[in-house]
């Protein structure tokens, strides 16, 4: 791989072919995983693109243009200038250190700006970049407050890019001898997925999360007792998605002095800050501490890159990584990783759906090179015996049988990805007259999450990307209605007659579903229907175990026995993660063949029954390692 003196010498040999009258550069700046290329030549800066596309060709590495300070219009100029061209309908945001604007709207005829001619004449005029960011069409206080920690709070931003730059452009000291995975979390168990990937020369860890459900720390919490040294050595933290099983300690990282870059797509940094935020939340009203403060927070947001699926991008001298679709939730992203000049790749799936739903399209299989696969296995002894059309049949039989005997439905649902899924398909039900009308009630982060999910139309389902893109907010409906305080909250409790309510959090490990759970417990015709996984040592995984006397802690922080007498069901086919029939079949399909398959993310019984399918479909080596195992990949 090209660094140092190296690089600056083909930059100015291109760059010197490219202006040879005047100086072309006046800075080469590190700009976290991109080098940043700042030029007072205007046709460079208007053919910037272009330039940027050569320049990856020929150093193989991710380029930006800059316009130089000195050429760059007055603020009060810029504001004027775009004001001429787009009257109204949007707010401006300088950042500054970047030399960007950025023009945030919801308005259509705004947010299709993007790559126009219209854009392209105001930078030229302007001399800054100017970028088109889709506001949400519902108000969203995570993205606010992520505006204030990235673009209002800009003292440090240029630093950090920097340090960040000099981790991933560092020369390379040592050749790769050895490529090896130290499992920290997620092996065979579901929960806390952390893997360690490391090379001669490269740190990285994959995922960072915690165990719902777990009772002590040392379950909670990945095994970095192992490694007391991480913290000094890790090179980058990539994350396959914003689920707290995958996100919920990256903060606590950052609050023992980690300072260097977590890698997501775009979606995962919003939704990873509202799962972080909410945990540190809901916690505290329960009485606990959590492990990490909301400043920890900030700083994981502000070290955290942005990558959009299919933009290969150099973490470390020695590692480049590839996002691909996941089907999983919003923004989640299978990972391919290419160590070296080709001596290893490796595939981490996360969690993935390789199936369409109606929100999202099925993850990604055909990848440049794949030597070692590391996949999710959650529903590995689980087969779906009906299709995708039965599940929601069946899921509207068991509501209609509940409203018909005057009961309410309880749906406990995570608040990223199934929330959504359900609300497009009780909509489709509701307008199908497949359910009688009755209120659908949408409470605790549902309604945060979806505002999200309405600023990344890119990356939903194609149905879904127009209709959003034209304005319109595809998961609310004239039939549901939003749950904003505790006024409107109690008002439901006490309500009378049928009704549906959707709730966080999906495994009754807190969140306003449990005060809708102790309410309507008692009462027969009530109904709670799961539609997600429930983790080993939950509360939804009690009740699904038949276990029927909850100890609850009050508000008081007291504990309290809940006998629970309404029906409970689950009905498969609507969780995110692939069903058993699906797991094979990716092991089948998935392009190249991988020599080495290793089954994470599953319990024993689910981890250890794909293994023996799969044995029979694959003539690939099949690891089913446990928490604290060590694999190496390649030696040489």
């Amino acid at each position: 791989m090209i660094t140092g003196d190296k690089l600056r010498t083909e930059l100015l040999k291109y760059f010197t072919a490219l202006s040879p009258k005047e100086p072309a550069i006046t800075k080469i700046e590190y700009e976290g995983p991109r080098i940043a290329i700042y030029t007072k030549n205007t046709e460079i800066f208007s053919d910037r693109d272009k330039v940027a596309r050569d320049l990856v060709s020929l150093i193989k590495k991710r380029v930006v243009i800059r316009s130089d300070p000195d050429i760059r219009l007055a603020k009060e100029e810029v504001q004027e200038i775009i004001k001429q061209a787009i009257p109204n309908g949007y707010r401006l945001i300088f950042d500054e250190p970047l030399g960007e604007v950025v023009i945030e709207s919801s308005k259509p005829d705004i947010t299709t700006l993007e790559g126009s001619e219209t854009l392209r004449n105001l930078m030229k005029e302007t001399k800054w970049v100017i970028r088109i960011q889709r506001e949400p069409l519902m108000q969203s206080k995570t993205m606010e407050k992520i505006k204030q920690y990235i673009y209002w709070n800009q003292k440090n931003k240029k630093e950090i890019l920097k340090s960040i730059g000099e981790r991933v452009f560092r020369p390379q000291v040592l050749d790769i001898k050895d490529v090896r995975i130290t499992i920290l979390g997620a092996g065979r168990q579901v929960g806390r997925s952390a893997i360690l990937l490391q090379t001669t020369e490269s740190t990285v860890l994959l995922d960072c999360g915690l165990s719902a459900g777990a009772q002590n720390p040392i379950d909670m919490f990945p095994r970095f007792d192992i490694f007391p040294d991480l913290v000094e050595t890790l090179d980058a933290v990539v994350v396959s998605h914003a689920h707290l099983d995958h996100v919920g300690i990256i903060p606590y990282l950052f609050k023992y002095g980690y300072r260097g870059p977590v890698y997501c797509v775009e979606p995962t940094l919003d939704l990873m800050a509202l799962e972080q935020l909410d945990y540190i939340s809901v916690t505290g009203k329960e009485g606990v501490f959590a492990p990490y403060t909301e400043h920890d927070v900030k700083l994981t947001l502000q070290y955290t890159q942005r990558l959009r699926y299919g933009v290969v991008t150099n973490i470390t001298p020695d590692i480049r990584i590839t996002f691909y679709n996941a089907g999983h939730i919003l923004g989640s992203g299978i990972v391919h990783i290419h160590i070296g000049e080709g001596i290893h790749n490796i595939v981490y799936t996360g969690d993935f759906k390789f199936e369409k739903t109606r929100m999202l399209e099925p993850s990604t299989y055909r990848f440049p090179r794949v030597e070692t696969l590391i996949m999710e296995s959650t529903y590995g002894a689980t087969p779906v015996p009906y299709t995708r059309e039965e599940s929601e049949r069946i899921f509207a039989e068991h509501i209609s049988r509940t409203i018909q005997q005057g009961g309410k439905v309880i749906i406990p649902v995570p608040a990223i990805g199934r929330a959504q899924e359900i609300m497009l398909i009780l909509n489709n039900l509701l307008l199908e007259g497949q359910i009688e009308e009755v209120p659908v009630f949408l409470d605790g982060l549902v309604i945060e999450a979806t505002a999200i999910h309405t600023a990344y139309p890119d990356y939903l389902a194609a149905e879904l990307q127009q209709r959003l893109r034209e304005g319109e907010n595809v998961f609310l409906s004239e039939y549901f209605t939003a749950v904003r305080s505790q006024s409107q909250r109690e008002e439901v409790l006490n309500s009378q007659g049928p009704a549906i309510i959707v709730s966080t959090s999906g495994m009754l490990e807190g969140g306003p579903v449990l005060r809708y759970l102790k309410q309507f417990a008692e009462d027969e015709r009530n109904l709670i229907l799961f539609v997600s996984y429930q983790v080993e040592g939950t509360l939804g995984r009690k009740l699904l175990k038949g276990i029927r006397e909850l100890t609850l802690v009050n508000e008081e922080g007291k504990s309290e026995v809940l006998r629970v007498k309404m029906q409970v069901q689950k009905v498969d086919g609507f969780s995110g993660h692939s069903s058993r029939q699906q797991l094979i079949n990716y092991i089948k399909r998935v392009t190249p063949k991988p020599r080495n398959i290793i089954l994470l993310h599953g319990e024993e019984e689910a981890i250890q029954s794909l293994a023996n399918a799969a044995s029979r479909v694959t003539n690939a080596t099949i690891h089913t390692p446990r928490n604290l195992e060590t694999i190496v990949l390649h030696q040489s």
